[in-house]
């Protein structure tokens, strides 16, 4: 196997979202990038917060309710946005939602 690239065959199966709680799993991480997946059960949140470094979330299912800011915004699948370094935001979760977080180092 050649390390000189990270792939996932099947992005959807690596982030399942269980039946409660949230599921967070770090899928890559080197010195410029940290990709972290998140699967939320309906109604789970992750409440307001900053990051040190910019971000890009980027919605693979569901739906859910996204803070940008002061900015509150209802988005689904394909709901994509970057986020500077420390803009507080939240998301939570209308019904299972899977999301992936680049954090750009």
């Amino acid at each position: 196997m050649d390390e000189t690239y990270k792939l996932i065959a099947d992005l959807a199966k690596e982030l399942v979202p269980p039946a409660d709680g949230i599921l967070s799993r770090t899928l890559f991480a080197n010195d410029r990038l940290k990709a972290v997946g998140f699967g939320f059960a309906a109604g789970e949140e992750l409440s307001e917060h900053t990051a040190a470094v910019p971000a890009v979330l980027h919605v693979l299912s569901g739906e859910a309710t996204l803070t940008l800011g002061g900015d509150r915004r209802d988005v689904g699948a394909g709901a994509w946005a970057h986020m500077p370094a420390r803009l507080p935001h939240s998301i939570q979760a209308r019904t299972p939602v899977t999301m992936l977080l680049l954090l750009l180092k």
